[in-house]
């Protein structure tokens, strides 16, 4: 046999070599498709929803999660004692709703000319809005729960980012005993027996003329009633917690907390309007304002203690 007739039978028998495993190549493609397939369908049930403008079915949770207020009321009951935070921690987990990126007209973290004017005021008039609130500042960065001394760090730490330079508060026997040195300022000296008999009579002639005329006054503002000490506080409360959001500012066409001109059309329509548009909503006005788990009592309370503020 020639050297060429040799060459060309190798060369036909390794051409038959690769056609002589069909069954090797079949399960090679078999294997080929199915993770080219498996992936092909992850892909298009990940992203079917987004190509076909379809969203996503909500939880109840996550609607909450989006239209929640921007500020929080946490109503935490604590248990024993508890050691205390630093201002840092406090505005960790409180003060940066707001004044990380300075909403609702809140001085943004850091920003020295932001909080230059609030810091010119002094320290006790930024403690006392820091621990009572004032226009959208809740009461304690809407956290209740907070310790004083806390919120007084929190005040202090961020003041401080600011230029401040205020001392660091300070905690235990010295908190302990400022606190024993202004109860005891604050005690007086007990009247005389007489004294208290004589005035008595007087005390209560005048407090009944005061209630006289109030009286009239309470119904002046559209018929609303005044309201109890009781609906302010339970009022004060809602407000604080969700109502403030809009109200505080005058956002949305919301009537400004104090504001007496705008408040006066909404007072005209009287208590019941006012009460149903609280409750069902009205134009950029949410049902409940997204209190949704306030009762109509407390709705109420809450209309009470804004109206209450421009009478």
């Amino acid at each position: 046999m020639s050297l060429t007739e040799k060459n060309s039978q190798n060369n036909d028998t390794t051409q038959s070599v690769h056609v002589k495993n069909p069954v090797q190549i079949f399960w090679l493609a078999m294997v080929f498709l199915v993770v080219v397939g498996g992936a092909m369908f992850f892909i298009d049930k990940n992203t079917n929803d987004l190509r076909m403008g379809k969203a996503r079915p909500d939880t109840s949770e996550g609607v909450a999660s989006r239209i929640q207020p921007v500020a929080q009321f946490a109503l935490n009951i604590v248990e024993g004692d508890r050691p205390l935070k630093t201002g840092k921690e406090v505005y960790d987990a409180t003060c940066t709703t707001c004044h990380a990126t300075g909403v609702a007209g809140a001085p943004k973290f850091g920003d020295k000319a932001a909080w230059a004017p609030y810091i010119e005021t002094g320290y006790e008039t930024m403690l006392q809005v820091a621990l009572n609130g004032k226009g959208a500042m809740p009461a304690k960065g809407g956290n209740t729960a907070l310790d004083d001394l806390e919120v007084e760090r929190a005040m202090v730490y961020m003041a401080n980012e600011a230029g401040a330079g205020f001392p660091e508060p300070k905690g235990g026997e010295e908190g302990a005993a400022a606190t024993k040195t202004a109860a005891a300022t604050d005690k007086a000296e007990p009247a005389p027996a007489a004294e208290k008999a004589d005035a008595a009579p007087t005390a209560e002639k005048a407090e009944e003329k005061v209630v006289a005329a109030a009286a009239p006054a309470a119904k002046s503002e559209g018929g609303i009633p005044a309201a109890s000490a009781d609906e302010l506080a339970t009022g004060k409360g809602l407000y604080d917690a969700a109502c403030f959001v809009c109200h505080g500012s005058g956002v949305a066409g919301a009537p400004k907390f104090g504001d007496k001109a705008a408040w006066a059309p909404y007072i005209e329509t009287g208590l019941d309007a006012m009460l149903q548009v609280a409750i069902s909503g009205k134009g950029a006005m949410p049902p409940r304002g997204t209190a949704m788990n306030a009762s109509d009592e407390e709705l109420r309370a809450a209309i009470l203690y804004m109206v209450e503020q421009v009478r």
